[in-house]
C-alpha cells in the first residue's frame, strides 16, 4: 500500500474526500480477477474507483487481510430463518429473509414462490414490490411454477399445478413488470405463441420441472430460453440413446446451469462433471426452504417437510428445497469439485448476474456499483455483508 498525494488530483477535484470510504488490506474478487495491494474507494453509497494508492483524508475501511468481492446472489431462495414466503407472502416474511440473507453474506437475492394460486401469485407481487422501495437488495420474484410438468413436480403440490392460460400469463406479465425476474416454466406445456410472448418480455426464462426430450430442449434454446433451473433435479437426465434436458443443456454453450451444492441434489461426481462440461456458465444457488436449520419440521397445505440428515425431505422421502447458504455451497466448491476460491466466488457473483441480465448493476466490483460487499475468509468459514450504500 502507497500514499501518494499528488497522484489522482484531477479525479478527486470535484469530489468531497471527507464523505469517501476506503476499503483496503484485503484481496479484492472483482468479478472476473483478483487484485491484491488495492483498494475499494466508496462515495455516496457507489464504488467511486479501484486503484493501489489511497488517497489522503479518507476514512479507511481495515479488511484485515480478509477478501472482499461484489454481494453475494441467490436467484433461489424460498425462505428465511423462520418464515417460508409461498406459505405467508409478506412484508414481515421478506424481512426475515433480507436479515438471513445478509447473516450468511447474501445481501442480493431473488425471493422464490413455489407453485401457487392466482389470488398467492397477485398478492406476492404487491408485497415484493412494496419491500423493495424501502429495501433494494431484494432484486425481486424467482416465480417457480404453477406452469410445470405434474410428473416432474417435486415437492410442488399437483392440486395447484395447472397448464398455461393466455389470460393468465397477461396478468403475470402486467402485474409483474419490474417484479417477476425469473420464471421457471415447463416449455413443453406451453404453446409457441406463449413461449413467444414471454420471451418478448424482460422475464428471464427458465427451463425446469419439466419432462421435455434432448430435441424439444434444444428448440427452445433456440427461441431463447438460456437458464435452467436446478441443474439435474426434476429434469430428464442424460442417456447415451437419450440425452434428455441435462444432456441439452451441456451441449449448449449459451445455456446456464444453477447447481445445489449440498452433496444431496446432486452428487458430486456430477457436479465435477458439470463443472467441466459448462465452465463459467455453472454457478450456485441455495434453493433453501429455511436458512441455519433452524427450522426442524414444516407443515403447510401438502407440503410437510422435515430435516432429515441436514436436508429437508418430504414424507415421501422427495428432497424438498435444500438448508445450505451460499457460503456453505460455496465452500463445498472448493472442498468437492475443485474450484479454486476466485472460481467459487464468480459462481455466487458475476455468473448468476449473467445469468439473469443483472451485471450491469450488481455481481462486480467495479466503477458505479452499490457499495454492498461481501467480505470472508479463505476458508470461506467466517463471512459478512459489508453495506456501505
Amino acid at each position: 500500500m502507497c500514499e501518494n498525494p499528488l497522484l489522482n488530483t484531477a479525479i478527486f477535484a470535484n469530489i468531497n474526500t471527507s464523505t469517501m470510504k476506503a476499503i483496503h488490506n484485503g484481496n479484492i474478487y472483482t468479478g472476473d480477477a483478483v487484485l491484491k495491494a488495492h483498494c475499494i474507494l466508496v462515495n455516496d453509497g457507489k464504488i467511486h474507483a479501484v486503484q493501489k494508492e489511497i488517497p489522503e483524508d479518507v476514512e479507511r475501511v481495515d479488511l484485515e487481510g480478509k477478501n472482499i468481492s461484489a454481494g453475494f446472489i441467490d436467484i433461489q431462495l424460498n425462505g428465511g430463518t423462520d418464515r417460508y414466503f409461498s406459505k405467508d407472502p409478506d412484508q414481515e416474511t421478506l424481512l426475515d429473509m433480507y436479515q438471513a440473507s445478509r447473516a450468511y453474506a447474501t445481501p442480493f437475492f431473488l425471493t422464490t414462490l413455489i407453485s401457487s394460486p392466482p389470488e398467492t401469485i397477485r398478492e406476492a407481487i404487491a408485497a415484493i414490490r412494496q419491500f423493495n422501495g424501502a429495501y433494494p437488495g431484494t432484486l425481486g420474484m424467482h416465480l417457480e411454477g404453477p406452469f410445470m410438468n405434474p410428473e416432474k413436480r417435486g415437492a410442488h403440490n399437483s392440486r395447484i399445478i395447472r397448464k398455461p392460460a393466455d389470460r393468465e400469463l397477461d396478468e403475470i406479465i402486467d402485474l409483474g413488470t419490474g417484479v417477476i425476474q425469473v420464471m421457471t416454466i415447463a416449455p413443453e406445456c406451453f404453446t409457441d405463441a406463449q413461449l413467444e410472448r414471454l420471451l418478448k418480455t424482460d422475464i428471464v426464462l427458465s427451463a425446469g420441472h419439466s419432462m421435455m426430450s434432448y430435441d424439444q430442449a434444444r428448440r427452445c434454446f433456440s427461441m431463447g430460453i438460456t437458464l435452467v433451473t436446478h441443474l439435474y433435479n426434476a429434469m430428464t437426465q442424460m442417456g447415451h440413446r437419450e440425452c434428455g434436458l441435462v444432456g441439452a443443456a451441456f451441449d449448449d454453450d449459451t445455456v446456464y446451469t444453477p447447481v445445489i451444492l449440498d452433496g444431496g441434489h446432486c452428487h458430486y461426481a456430477a457436479a465435477r462433471i458439470a463443472k467441466r462440461q459448462k465452465n463459467e456458465k455453472l454457478f450456485l444457488i441455495s434453493d433453501a426452504s429455511f436458512l441455519g436449520r433452524k427450522m426442524q419440521r414444516f407443515d403447510w397445505e401438502g407440503l410437510d417437510i422435515e430435516m432429515t440428515g441436514g436436508y429437508y425431505r418430504d414424507k415421501a422421502g422427495s428432497l424438498a428445497g435444500a438448508a445450505i447458504s451460499m457460503p456453505e455451497a460455496m465452500k463445498n466448491a472448493l472442498d468437492f469439485v475443485g474450484a479454486s476460491l476466485q472460481e467459487a466466488v464468480e459462481m455466487a457473483t458475476s455468473r448468476p448476474a449473467r445469468a439473469i441480465r443483472m451485471e450491469d448493476r450488481i455481481g462486480f466490483v467495479k466503477e458505479g456499483y452499490p457499495a454492498v460487499f461481501s467480505v470472508f475468509d479463505d476458508a470461506l468459514a467466517s463471512y459478512k455483508t459489508l453495506d456501505l450504500s
